[in-house]
């Protein structure tokens, strides 16, 4: 399987393995060297490829709720288990609805959203220190947050879009774990993984009025303006700074360079799909 990117530089962040099925087919995942290299955990983020489903949802779409057939949802959350060496009942699933809202799960929370039914709402950020369990968030142009504490032995992951960024929830999602676990800022590796990129990014006035009053002087890093009141934002460089302000060492700190609207063939994207798509996924599990 060839899976090349369009990449906004020449970094290899994240980097991609290609993961022999048992069936003998292959699964390609996007992963993230010194959250990899932490050793505690298994990680990763999905692409388009190695699924069942077809169409508008071909071929490895991870949502139950856009209109794809269940049963091959379900085969491509066996595939992504296989794929993760992790168990098909332990993934717990965040809801999002791009809050700043961090819930801590335990191992009472295994397979919530895949298994059996979710007993929570309006959950973007999910947080543990339980092995196995593997928080889940899904993505189509929104920014995932990994976080990972080999101190504390502590997790997180969390889906940020322009309100979850603007309400800074990197910077939430540690506070959560630095309340629940001890962790501290400067332990934590923490990586900003594919997701849309400033240059396919419009967004309109109060949008980019909501993140002058959020990021004062930093104006010119993450917005150009246009014509028409129209303006381009860069999510990557916003949660690059939250993270930074919040504590996180630079040298713990990964960001992408793959733009999910700029890979539609490979990448789920809300906006180069005008809606008509599935799910991608961000994943991870502390070792056992």
């Amino acid at each position: 399987m060839s899976v090349q990117f369009i990449r906004k530089g020449k970094a290899k962040v994240p980097d991609l393995k290609i993961i022999k099925r048992k069936d003998n087919g292959e699964f390609p995942l996007l992963y993230f060297p010194k959250i990899e290299n932490t050793g505690i955990v298994k990680h990763g983020f999905t692409t388009r490829l190695g699924g069942v489903s077809e169409g508008i949802f071909a071929r490895l779409n991870l949502s139950f709720t856009r209109g794809d057939d269940e049963e091959a949802v379900r085969e491509n959350f066996r595939r992504t288990a296989q794929a993760l060496d992790v168990e098909y009942d332990r993934f717990v699933f965040g809801e999002q609805t791009h809050t700043t809202n961090v819930r801590k799960v335990t191992k009472e929370d295994a397979g919530k959203g895949l298994v059996k039914p979710r007993d929570y709402h309006d959950i973007d950020g999910l947080i543990t220190n339980e092995p196995g369990l593997v928080l889940s968030a899904f993505f189509a142009d929104c920014v995932p947050l990994f976080f990972v504490d080999p101190v504390k032995r502590a997790i997180g992951m969390s889906h940020s879009g322009w309100r979850g960024t603007a309400g800074r929830m990197g910077k939430k999602t540690i506070e959560a774990m630095e309340r629940e676990y001890g962790s501290k800022a400067e332990d934590i590796f923490c990586a900003v993984g594919p997701s849309i990129c400033r240059d396919c990014y419009e967004v309109s006035e109060d949008v980019a009025q909501a993140f002058r009053k959020e990021f004062p002087g930093h104006e010119r890093e993450l917005l150009i303006e246009k014509a028409g009141g129209k303006y381009q934002l860069d999510l990557w460089k916003a949660n690059e700074i939250i993270l930074l302000e919040a504590g996180v060492r630079p040298e713990h700190l990964e960001i992408t360079n793959i733009c999910t609207c700029c890979n539609p063939d490979l990448l789920f994207s809300h906006r180069a799909s005008h809606g008509k798509r599935g799910n991608l996924g961000g994943f991870l599990c502390l070792k056992e």
